[in-house]
């Protein structure tokens, strides 16, 4: 075995820790938030919802929840405007503009889930409708993305794994050296 001069250990070091680096970026672009948890989606449907600025004023309820292609959640659909369940409409909210709230978590049978938006009412009034329109405009963009984020992914590790490739190449040329 031959033994590597201070420059060749710090090229090694250097590129071991460089790929360390850029695969733990490649995992944290993947989560933008902190994990919340574990949650029931049947215990979600038709949970309160309340706006932020007025935290005690139940606004409406949870008519759905929609799911991306890799099965996170994308949207939830907010029943909200109407005077004692008429008139209501269904609004869409993306994630990122809700958050929720467990209550009595120790037993499933007596969990409550509160849902704050992170909008006003004139915010949550300019949400899109829940139309089937609407629907299928965004069930076509939905795949669209999923599909460019694919190849985008794939370039990406092809291009990683071709630097990589070149620079352990060049690792193991200096160590034979």
């Amino acid at each position: 075995m031959q033994k590597l001069s201070w420059k060749q250990t710090l090229g090694v070091v250097s590129l071991a820790a460089s790929s360390a680096v850029l695969s733990q970026a490649a995992i944290a672009q993947d989560t933008d938030q902190d994990p919340q948890g574990l949650y029931s989606a049947d215990e979600l449907m038709d949970a309160d919802v309340y706006l932020q600025s007025a935290p005690d004023e139940d606004i409406g309820d949870i008519e759905d929840i929609l799911l991306g292609e890799d099965m996170s959640v994308q949207a939830i659909v907010v029943e909200a405007g109407g005077v004692l369940d008429m008139g209501d409409e269904e609004f869409v909210v993306e994630k990122g503009h809700f958050q929720v709230e467990t209550q009595n978590d120790d037993s499933l049978d007596d969990m409550d889930y509160r849902v704050i938006l992170d909008l006003d009412r004139d915010e949550l009034n300019q949400q899109p409708v829940y139309t089937n329109d609407w629907w299928q405009d965004a069930k076509t963009n939905a795949a669209q993305a999923w599909e460019q984020t694919k190849e985008g992914a794939s370039s990406a590790w092809q291009s990683t794994k071709s630097a990589t490739s070149s620079l352990l190449q060049d690792a193991s040329d200096a160590i034979d050296n």
